[in-house]
């Protein structure tokens, strides 16, 4: 049995100006443009391997060690688009085999919980469609394969980058210019830290495709945030990652998780993505900062109660110290040396309990995109390792 493989690891992306809302639903068109920080693969990634062989049945994928279907039309799609452009490397070489011919085994595994709003679909399309293009040995590149990704889960394509990633939302019906693209590489500002607290690791109650057709179809404020507010915080996000404007970025994103939970809100009837903890925290960041008289830490929250407090290393003593003083019983500290954790402050009015409702915290930093690896998950039949 002769078996192809390739295996490449992904990325988790936390948006800090956020996609909700589709144009198109078939092809993941978004109603307004985005942008994300890719974070470090040392923390969040997938980690995805792909087999081709002329003796598979059928295409087969195992996620986290259990067998998952491939039915879904979005993984259909991916698999479709891969497939065709590596029919046309065929085409274009008769001596290559004929693997966009072959069946697909695929092995995924994260080392997050899937599902708790941890972008973990976005990590999971990337890394599928990085795995695949590299079997195939495509010659597109990563704002091409972006395109794929988007099919499968919208904020997979930025994803495909490292650094700071923005998704253009593009015009055209066919969605051949909806695209990731780089705004600024992770050399550009390594310096970018975050900080996640895990809120719930609980599948949410409104999905996010769900919540979407929902906000669209019934919320008021949806557009005027899409026509006059997005378009705006685009432009001026992008120049303050290009300046390194920490505090520009850092009043930004923070508005912009707002305007986002705010036409959840508005949505009829009403999507509550956040929790009383979640609450909590943004209170907390908000008197750190005017306790410092400027911005040193940003807050973010997905279609999820868990919050990504972003922050310069720069004022790493004061942020993470004074989450410490407040998170200190919470598991996910021993990264940090406890002399790294003496700076914080103490805040009026924060609930001393605050940590009961945090599972965990998660410290990462600003990372790559996806890598190539040799840590194949496929045995030499084709099957799972494990």
């Amino acid at each position: 049995m002769t078996v192809h493989t390739a295996t490449c690891t992904a990325p988790v992306n936390i948006a800090t100006l956020k996609y909700w809302g589709k144009r198109d639903k078939s092809l993941n068109l978004p109603t307004n443009s985005s942008i994300s920080v890719t974070l470090s693969q040392d923390d969040l990634r997938t980690l995805t391997s792909a087999a081709a062989s002329a003796d598979f049945q059928e295409d087969q994928l195992w996620l986290n060690g259990a067998l998952e279907s491939l039915d879904s039309p979005r993984t259909k799609a991916c698999l479709a688009d891969l497939r065709a452009l590596r029919a046309a490397v065929e085409s274009a070489d008769a001596s290559l085999p004929k693997l966009s011919q072959y069946h697909l085994h695929i092995v995924s595994e994260n080392n997050f919980p899937t599902a708790a709003g941890l972008a973990s679909s976005a990590a999971g399309f990337a890394a599928l469609v990085s795995a695949i293009a590299s079997l195939y040995e495509l010659p597109q590149d990563m704002s091409e394969l972006s395109k794929i990704a988007r099919k499968g889960s919208g904020s997979a394509c930025r994803s495909l980058f490292g650094g700071f990633v923005a998704w253009e939302m593009g015009a055209l019906e066919d969605g051949l210019d909806s695209k990731a693209v780089e705004v600024a590489p992770l050399a550009h500002w390594p310096t970018m830290k975050a900080a996640i607290l895990v809120v719930s690791d609980d599948k949410k109650d409104t999905p996010s495709t769900t919540g979407m057709q929902s906000t669209v179809a019934t919320s008021d404020l949806f557009q005027h945030r899409i026509h006059e507010v997005v378009p705006k915080r685009f432009e001026e996000m992008k120049k303050a990652i290009v300046n390194k404007d920490f505090e520009t970025f850092g009043e930004l994103t923070m508005k912009d998780s707002n305007s986002f939970h705010a036409v959840c809100l508005d949505s009829y009837p009403p999507i509550f993505y956040l929790n009383d903890t979640s609450k909590k925290i943004i209170k907390l960041v908000h008197k750190l900062n005017e306790l410092e008289g400027h911005i040193i830490a940003a807050y973010t929250f997905d279609a999820g109660p868990n919050a990504v407090i972003y922050y310069d290393e720069a004022n790493e003593a004061k942020v993470l110290g004074t989450l410490h003083k407040y998170f200190a019983q919470v598991q996910g500290w021993d990264k940090k040396d406890a002399s790294a954790l003496n700076g914080g402050v103490d805040i009026d009015g924060v609930d001393p309990e605050i940590y009961k409702g945090v599972s965990k915290i998660i410290l990462t930093s600003i990372g790559q995109g996806p890598q190539k690896s040799t840590q194949s998950l496929i045995n030499e039949q084709g099957l799972p390792k494990n």
